[in-house]
């Protein structure tokens, strides 16, 4: 049968980029937060994301209207017991994922599919808590959840393979390129977006270059939209650290150690663009100024 009722667990950046792409695709969605004021934020960022799209004129105020009525907030996990599929986009730390699992494998039927929007934590792991593994995927989106076009679905060694290809035309419904893998901490895009940024910083560490021409290298000499440490600022040096150390757990291989710069960056709350300075202080927003880190 096809996904047509989708709860989404998580109404921040990814969530609520879940849940206007799930509705747009005309899905009957539900998004849950914890608290009916983050509910409220949420659907209020979904609600100027539509009105963009009709601003430029690639969303008539008609379709918003009927995509603003496919979705529905809610802080009651209860809600999901007539899901389709509920994707997860919470917190990135796995008690936490393991407990919200644990209580929705108690109110979803059997029927149910589960999904996590993870960007490196082992799906099994989340799945084995569980009582319907054959029925739990990875989805991994990316930032920002509307723009981009790729979606990694991920399987593991008890899925369905018929769910699975479920999952892939689901992607595809909600208009994603979708990259099939398996359960390896990282997946595709991170296994190989990860080692590339340490990489950066091992270089800076070193003396290789500046944080400016490090940047303009990979820019200019091999068409990146944005060099390496620039991009560490927008995704947070604290997420790639994070990310680095669940993978250095699994593989035990130097390329994905997180060097020692990047730590005490992190220990300083130097997280990149979100807390005002990384390897760029954004006290002007429009013109980041690179910084003096030694």
């Amino acid at each position: 049968m096809p996904i047509e009722k989708v709860g989404v667990v998580g109404c921040g950046l990814m969530g609520s980029g879940i849940a206007q792409v799930a509705a747009q695709a005309g899905c009957q969605v539900i998004v849950r937060e914890v608290s009916q004021q983050l509910v409220d934020k949420g659907l209020q960022s979904i609600e100027k994301n539509l009105g963009r799209l009709v601003e430029k004129g690639t969303l008539s105020a008609a379709d918003r209207d009927q995509i603003r009525g496919r979705l529905r907030g809610t802080t009651s996990l209860e809600d999901f017991k007539d899901r389709d599929l509920v994707l997860e986009a919470i917190i990135e730390q796995l008690p936490a994922k393991k407990e919200l699992y644990g209580a929705l494998d108690k109110i979803c039927p059997p029927a149910t599919i589960f999904a996590s929007n993870t960007s490196s934590i082992s799906i099994t792991e989340m799945a084995v808590v569980t009582k319907r593994p054959e029925r739990f995927f990875g989805m991994h989106f990316f930032n920002p959840v509307p723009v981009m076009k790729l979606v990694e679905v991920i399987r593991t060694i008890a899925s369905d393979p018929k769910v699975f290809d479920e999952m892939v035309a689901f992607g595809a419904k909600l208009g994603k390129t979708v990259v099939r893998t398996t359960d390896r901490t990282g997946f595709i895009v991170n296994r190989l977006l990860v080692p590339y940024l340490l990489d950066a910083v091992r270089a800076l560490e070193e003396g290789v270059a500046s944080i400016e021409d490090i940047d303009n290298s990979m820019k200019l000499g091999c068409g990146h939209p944005m060099g390496p440490l620039t991009l560490l600022d927008f995704v947070g040096l604290d997420t790639t650290h994070y990310i680095a150390n669940i993978m250095f757990d699994e593989f035990k291989e130097k390329r994905f150690a997180s060097p020692p710069l990047l730590k005490r960056m992190v220990l300083a709350g130097w997280n990149g663009r979100k807390s005002g300075r990384g390897f760029y202080d954004y006290a002007d927003p429009a013109k980041p100024k690179p910084m003096q880190l030694s």
